[in-house]
């Protein structure tokens, strides 16, 4: 009977360079590249209010790219969303690594409106 190696699934800590992870021609990269250049994103950034305090906000184009990438992959509740952002290394790539909490992407999708 073969020998085979047997493979391991388990946990790799591996240098992940984020820039390589969105490549040109995927639907990852014109998302990028719609959303950071072409979008007129100035009234979703004119609703942070934290200049004077409070925490750092999210950029809402960063929560923009999170949710319309999950939305085209099929992750429609804010809490599979945060999960990816913390799992899925497209997701950090996209996002540029930050994880948003879950209620912040639902308050996020449910200030949009139709």
């Amino acid at each position: 009977m073969p020998r085979f190696k047997t493979p391991d699934y388990g946990l790799k800590l591996i240098p992940v360079d984020f820039a390589q992870q969105v490549r040109p021609g995927t639907f990852e990269f014109a998302l990028c590249h719609l959303v950071d250049n072409e979008l007129d994103l100035s009234t979703l950034r004119s609703r942070c209010t934290n200049d004077a305090g409070g925490a750092p906000a999210f950029d809402p184009a960063v929560l923009l790219k999170i949710v319309l990438l999950a939305y085209s992959r099929g992750l429609i509740s804010s809490r599979s969303i945060a999960g990816a952002c913390r799992n899925n290394v497209l997701f950090m790539a996209v996002s540029g690594d930050s994880a948003p909490h879950f209620t912040t992407i639902a308050g996020f999708v449910a200030e949009l409106g139709d």
